[in-house]
């Protein structure tokens, strides 16, 4: 099973955990779907697009979990992301670890290999 990552604030999460489901951030619903990312590209995508932010998690799911909902899109760089069509069911996240501002104020989201 291959794992991915979505990084958001502890608020969003609680607020998902409360309705059993998370259907995305203000920048998710612009897009149209729930943006996460590879253990390899998670750091990069806290540090392009949550630089500052303090009050973050990282949520741990298992991608083989989320059936063709989730799909597979060039992004930066030509890279595949894991975009997800529909709302997360919260039984379906695996871990959540909290996500702390570094020195440079990049958020560290940890050892995700």
């Amino acid at each position: 099973m291959s794992r991915i990552y979505k990084i958001l604030a502890r608020a969003e999460w609680e607020q998902a955990r409360a309705l059993g489901r998370f259907e995305g951030s203000a920048v998710d619903a612009r897009d149209g779907y729930i943006h996460f990312s590879t253990a390899a590209q998670a750091q990069e995508t806290a540090r392009r697009h949550f630089h500052g932010q303090d009050g973050l998690v990282v949520l741990e799911v298992e991608a083989d979990r989320l059936g063709e909902d989730l799909r597979w899109e060039p992004s930066r760089g030509g890279d595949l992301f894991p975009h997800l069509y529909g709302a997360l069911d919260v039984a379906k996240v695996s871990a959540v670890t909290d996500a702390p501002l570094g020195p440079d104020g990049v958020p560290l989201v940890g050892d995700l290999a």
